[in-house]
């Protein structure tokens, strides 16, 4: 008899979701407007500490309209880890603006140092703006994603950039619940430092409105504007007059109502995440070959995603190898994405001295890591591991 199959990331639904969702049904609220919304943005925001938050129809939606609200133009530069989901990189093209791919560090964010130095070797300010000096286009921002819930250490980035006058867009889509313990920021969310942020509630994520994303920022103005281009850019919303080309990336009230009944039971959720990483590398840790990545003194993690490394040479197995055998056992797994600056619409765009992220993305394994894993669960999984 097989056993049950363990998926890799899957919502848990066990609170009022039900309940929330049947009120929209019964009052007839289901689109765009009404009252779970605004709760929910409230929610977000009040829980981050972020001024304001504004509900979109998901991550990548937010991201597209903070580039745009950060100032990006067409022919516009933006940096961005080579090592990340698509999504910040589709981004940056819908604005019309080309990505410019950085290496990343051992906890598979973008690389600061190189970050920093490529910005003080590789570019100019020219009338109080930063212009690349190869290609030629100003440099409008930068987008750090906190990859896997592991914050990307901001401390000098920030106040480079800064200096350079480019935004800071954060790309908080796996990092809702991780907070800065030490340095500048310490005390604060991820998505809540740069000049915007951005969070995801696909189904994967932490906590899920099914699909739907938010955007944080302390700025009032930006934070209007964005509620504007979200909902179509309404001037007059009863005589349907637009003075601006808007959006259609508003969240439903359904989904709003998922998120709110989702984000009342994080503290917990945030809880069973660090048990599940605990037993990973209690157990994992004494396989020789194996390791669970590592993540960040300097910020109490989301652990919204686990992985091992895996030495090749002191393992029985390659990652592709241990991923079938996983896979032929009922155990669900995922390697890292392929690297964007070898994707096919970006291999022509400029990339700088990516090494690190050639090695995370050849040794490393995406395990299983919802909510609903039991100890049985992480108990067979690393037993599987051990043969």
């Amino acid at each position: 008899m097989s056993k049950v199959f363990i998926p890799l990331s899957v919502p848990s639904l066990n609170g009022n979701e039900a309940k929330y969702v049947k009120e929209c049904i019964d009052t007839e609220w289901i689109s765009s407007a009404g009252e779970y919304v605004t709760l929910f943005e409230k929610k977000i925001a009040d829980y981050t500490g972020a001024q304001f938050a504004i509900a979109c129809v998901n991550g990548t939606s937010a991201l597209q309209i903070s580039l745009k609200l950060a100032g990006v133009k067409s022919e516009d530069e933006v940096i961005v880890p080579s090592l990340t989901f698509i999504a910040p990189v589709n981004a940056i093209a819908y604005n019309n603006a080309t990505p410019v791919f950085m290496d990343s560090d051992e906890y598979y964010n973008i690389d600061i140092s190189k970050t920093i130095e490529f910005l003080n070797c590789k570019t100019e300010i020219i009338n109080g703006f930063t212009y690349n000096k190869l290609t030629k286009n100003r440099i409008s921002a930068i987008l750090p994603v906190h990859i896997w819930g592991n914050a990307v250490d901001l401390d000098d980035l920030i106040s480079v950039c800064k200096d350079k006058n480019i935004a800071v867009i954060e790309d908080a889509s796996e990092s809702l619940g991780t907070i800065y313990s030490s340095g500048v920021y310490s005390g604060m969310h991820t998505g809540t430092i740069g000049t915007l942020g951005c969070v995801s509630f696909n189904g994967n994520k932490i906590i899920t409105t099914g699909g739907g994303g938010m955007i944080l920022t302390n700025d009032k103005k930006l934070a209007q504007k964005a509620k504007y281009l979200t909902t179509q850019a309404k001037d007059d919303p009863v005589r349907y007059t637009h003075n601006e080309i808007g959006y259609n990336f508003r969240l439903t009230n359904i989904q709003a109502a998922i998120g709110v009944a989702q984000i009342e039971q994080l503290d917990g959720f945030l809880k069973k995440k660090k048990q599940i990483y605990q037993e990973y590398c209690d157990g994992v840790n004494e396989i020789q070959g194996l390791n669970i990545a590592s993540i960040p003194k300097y910020a109490d993690n989301n652990h919204w995603l686990n992985l091992i490394i895996i030495d090749s040479k002191a393992y029985s197995m390659n990652r592709d190898n241990l991923m079938s055998q996983l896979e032929s056992v009922g155990i669900q797994t995922r390697p890292v994405w392929s690297l964007n600056h070898m994707q096919k619409p970006y291999i022509d765009c400029q990339n700088y001295k990516i090494e690190k992220s050639f090695e995370l993305v050849k040794n490393s394994l995406c395990l299983p890591s919802s909510i609903s894993l039991t100890e049985d669960d992480t108990s067979r999984i690393i037993s599987a591991l051990n043969e």
